[in-house]
């Protein structure tokens, strides 16, 4: 039996760096054929579900390295938990770093493609990463994770 949206947390990292015209917040775009083309507000921060009795800190990072493939940033500061439109509560850490993206590879998962079809599929969780400055983040983050990325943006103007 699948949990309520209610009951579900997940957990990640808000990686940001330094860049020339100001900060960058890294974001990751969905994987799969339903994401397939979409972009204003289809990204999201590299996030998952946090396993009954993880601390959701080490399911932020365990996440974090499985979406992205990336070295994990170590210092994180949290963010104010963010109840996503589905129920959904995501917890949120924001971290500094200046990853090399050439190492980008996302673990895969599988799903019944095309549907009702009786053939499974894989595909990658996370199918590109990018740095983007906050108006441009603005607009490609998914809806329910903007409060993360306001906060983030209100504590990055203070570092």
């Amino acid at each position: 039996m699948k949990p309520a949206a209610a009951k579900v947390r997940s957990a990640g990292l808000l990686v940001w760096r330094r860049g020339e015209t100001g900060p960058e917040l890294l974001l990751a775009h969905p994987g799969g054929p339903y994401w397939r083309g979409k972009d204003t507000a289809a990204w999201s921060i590299p996030k998952g579900l946090i396993e009954p009795g993880e601390d959701p800190l080490a399911a932020a990072h365990r996440e974090f390295a499985e979406e992205t493939g990336l070295a994990v940033p170590e210092a994180a500061r949290p963010l104010t938990p963010c109840r996503q439109p589905g129920g959904k509560l995501v917890l949120a850490w924001l971290a500094e770093a200046d990853l090399d993206l050439t190492g980008f590879k996302s673990g895969l998962f599988e799903m019944e493609w095309p549907p009702r079809s009786g053939r499974t599929a894989e595909f990658p969780e996370v199918d590109q990463v990018g740095y983007f400055v906050l108006t441009e983040a603005r607009t490609r983050i998914h809806r329910g994770q903007r409060p993360i990325l306001e906060e983030a943006a209100r504590l990055i103007e203070t570092a």
